[in-house]
């Protein structure tokens, strides 16, 4: 497709956006305690170096009622607005601030019961908050207004009013959150008066042709705020001269979807957002889903439906987006491949954002790939291995001026990610070892498959620098890690198979029914479980924790599996529990919290434990004299079975600092 209406620029207001590609606020936990710091500013440069249009910095808490990761309550934060904007403005990427109040979702600074609307609880947790009264709405409408004057002063050039996925506007919009019987509840004019004020109030804050707009975003909860009720919404704030952009995105946390993982399509958030944008036609619309590349953004333009298009994670994955695509190399952006791992799940868990297939996001100030530097003694880099670490590993030698050998034992590259991208809806996962694999070779790597080496073959060849990334290979011991010194009887029979068995034969005869035993976590079981039902088994899932898939981000990859797997066939999940013996057709399961042994009917057993990592060509390299971080790196699983992201985040890192 030709790219004409991506490129071209848009006003609101009296900012004009460069360009079409927009990227909407997202947390990073890159901030010290609130505050603007080097590496969150490092973070947005890259984007802006990149050429993105508009990035929407992540939600501003605005009240100690409600804490994230960036803190707008106090004047400190000028100042670093000011250290972001000076960075930023040379390469004309425009910024707006998202100011936000997360109601009964999030915590309060002295752990007192959140504000909400009402007393109806938090639906992640049960808490239920304290009903905000009158007081206590004018304190926070000030906040949002004193939140909006130091976006000023500190030369943000517009903002965001959050009024959508549940937080505390969009508590007060909704009849399912709000049981107010005073001017805030009842009908919809009186469930929009407290965003209907937060917009008065910020706009006595800033001049007339300032940016000022709202996210705004339907339930897909029964009852919940619909598209047609939130349309209502929109126009009547239009009307009103009260908003001059609207940025739709949908769900909440009754029906947690708005950070698809790969399981959704691209765009599948339009059928909703479209339905809201649709009532306002006159301002600049903004949308968001799952986009990936400038082509997806160019049909939605096209189509009419939105102005600009978010595209979030995939400049996480790559920051250059629009720049390669503008310099006729779009098969050279990193891919975002929606696992959510690192970015959502990461900073869920309190650690700053990173992303599994881009080694550099969240740490650009020191692995930025503009910062890598020629080797200043150029030598032969061996690397052993053509998984995805491997292959990062022989692109950063090669981006540093190293002549690259990578030898591969199987027929193609991609190691255990060419099986993985087998299970059902996890195809997108291979997209990185595509890419990876086409980088090297514009890269000049020389890649020999069907290479099986051994230490004395390396030796042989007399590299400068060797990097083992062999892998790791299923143990087939039949060993449970709550019960190590007993393998499983039965463990050894033929219908007892690991994933990698199960994902390499497809033309494998399964039967009717199958047990997945999962003493790992990861969503290597979920997948195999989900295969297993699409080829009509009936799959009972055993593992000893307490739910299923724990090292899974839960809302937007598990939940979802479970979900699709109540509509698939039968599937039985059995935590906290344990094989006792394998037969020929069952399998005998202890259940903690049940009294009695109970048999499973299983023609296939899918037995998942960690795998044992591939490293002999290492260890005995190095009793040859080479010496660990000097001319010789194990990374990924030959290091120790982990997952994706650890494999290509230690193929750069120790690279990098190795040659």
């Amino acid at each position: 497709m030709s790219l004409k209406r991506v490129f071209e620029p848009i006003a609101i207001k009296s900012v004009e956006i460069p360009n079409r590609i927009a990227r909407s606020a997202h947390g990073t936990m890159l901030t010290d305690y609130g505050a603007i710091t080097n590496r969150l500013i490092d973070y947005h440069v890259a984007r802006a170096r990149g050429g993105v249009g508009l990035t929407i910095l992540e939600a501003g808490t605005v009240h100690p009622s409600s804490v994230i990761s960036l803190a707008n309550m106090d004047d400190t934060v000028i100042d670093g607005y000011k250290r972001l904007m000076a960075a930023v403005r040379p390469h004309g990427m425009r910024v707006f601030q998202q100011i936000w109040h997360g109601g009964h979702i999030y915590p309060t600074l002295d752990q007192s019961p959140p504000w909400g609307a009402s007393t109806v609880p938090n639906p992640a947790t049960g808490i239920v908050p304290n009903p905000m009264g009158k007081a206590e709405i004018e304190e926070v409408i000030a906040s949002f207004a004193a939140a909006a004057r130091r976006c000023r002063e500190g030369g943000i050039e517009g903002i965001e009013v959050h009024a959508a996925h549940g937080y505390l506007i969009m508590q007060f919009l909704s009849k399912l959150t709000n049981t107010r019987t005073d001017e805030y509840g009842g009908s919809l004019d009186n469930r929009m008066r407290f965003l209907r004020e937060i917009l008065h109030a910020v706009r006595r804050e800033v001049d007339d042709d300032y940016p000022v707009g709202v996210r705004a975003g339907a339930s897909l909860a029964e009852g919940g705020l619909d598209e047609e009720e939130l349309a209502t919404v929109v126009r009547k704030l239009h009307s009103e001269n009260l908003i001059d952009f609207l940025d739709v995105s949908y769900s909440d946390y009754y029906n947690f979807q708005f950070v698809g993982a790969m399981d959704h399509p691209t765009g599948y958030q339009l059928p909703s957002s479209t339905r809201i944008t649709a009532a306002v036609e006159d301002i600049p619309r903004i949308v968001v889903g799952r986009f990936r590349t400038l082509d997806e953004a160019e049909q939605v333009l096209r189509d009419g439906v939105a102005d600009l298009v978010h595209l979030t994670r995939a400049h996480i994955a790559d920051p250059d987006i629009v720049r390669k695509t503008r310099a006729g190399h779009p098969e050279q952006v990193r891919p975002c491949i929606g696992c959510n791992q690192a970015c959502w799940m990461g900073t869920n868990l309190g650690y700053p954002i990173a992303c599994t297939v881009n080694p550099a996001a969240g740490s650009e100030g020191t692995l930025a790939e503009e910062l890598l530097v020629p080797a200043l003694h150029p030598g032969h880099v061996l690397v052993v291995g053509g998984g995805p670490g491997g292959m990062e590993a022989a692109r950063t030698a090669a981006l540093k001026g190293h002549r690259v050998t990578l030898l591969e034992a199987s027929p193609h590259l991609g190691g255990q990610v060419a099986l993985a991208r087998r299970g059902p809806r996890l195809h997108t996962i291979g997209d990185i070892t595509q890419w990876l694999e086409d980088e090297i070779t514009r890269l000049g790597v020389a890649v020999h498959t069907n290479t099986y080496v051994e230490a004395g073959d390396v030796l042989a060849e007399k590299p400068d620098y060797v990097v083992v990334a062999t892998g790791a290979l299923p143990r087939d011991d039949g060993r449970q890690y709550e019960n190590p010194a007993r393998p499983v009887p039965g463990h050894d029979r033929g219908h007892v198979i690991s994933a990698v068995e199960l994902f390499a034969n497809p033309d494998r005869a399964l039967g009717k029914s199958a047990v997945v035993l999962d003493d790992v976590g990861h969503y290597e079981a979920i997948s195999a479980a989900e295969y297993l039902m699409t080829r009509g088994l009936a799959v009972t899932f055993v593992t000893r924790f307490p739910v299923m898939g724990p090292q899974v981000e839960f809302v937007t990859r598990v939940d979802p599996a479970l979900k699709r797997f109540a509509g698939q066939g039968e599937f039985r999940l059995l935590v906290r529990s344990q094989l006792q013996e394998v037969a020929h057709d069952s399998c005998q399961v202890k259940t903690n919290y049940r009294k009695a042994p109970e048999t499973v009917p299983a023609d296939t057993v899918v037995f998942i434990n960690a795998k044992e990592p591939v490293r002999s060509v290492y260890d005995e390299l190095r009793d040859h004299g080479f010496v660990p971080g000097q001319n010789l790196a194990i990374i990924g699983d030959a290091r120790a079975p982990r997952d994706l992201q650890f494999a290509i985040t230690e193929g750069h890192r120790l690279v990098r600092a190795m040659v």
